[in-house]
């Protein structure tokens, strides 16, 4: 048998292509807020893309969900009336230029100090 056809099975245009890689824009500690929504929080998980349920994306409005290919970042969070987990998008969060501690009640059982805008990841915490 011969080489297979140009455009076969073996050709380089049928290898799948890895995907784009987007590095993250922020790290463990740091204090960001959300574009849309009136939150903000200190970031203390990081996934190189969405790592939630199908289900969680799907209940997200259609003209404000945010691409999967991103990473997502886990943020002890908190509005003006209360404080909680938020699982956001890298294209829907900046940085929070506040000078202000986040006051969520874990954030003194993950973190340390909080100097110049970020949060030092306690030594018992680290890998």
């Amino acid at each position: 048998m011969g080489e297979p056809p140009v455009g076969g099975l073996n050709s380089e245009a049928d290898q799948p292509r890895p995907a784009a890689v987007v590095e993250a824009q922020f790290g463990i500690g740091d204090v960001v807020r959300h574009r849309i929504f009136p939150f903000r929080g200190v970031i203390f998980d990081v996934d190189p893309v969405f790592a939630n349920t199908e289900e969680w994306w799907q209940a997200i409005p259609e003209e404000i969900r945010p691409r999967k290919d991103q990473p997502f970042y886990h943020l002890l969070a908190e509005n003006d009336e209360t404080s909680y987990i938020a699982y956001v998008s890298q294209q829907n969060l900046v940085r929070d230029e506040r000078p202000e501690p986040i006051h969520h009640p874990a954030v003194s059982q993950l973190f340390g100090a909080f100097e110049k805008g970020r949060y030092r990841l306690r030594e018992t915490i680290r890998n």
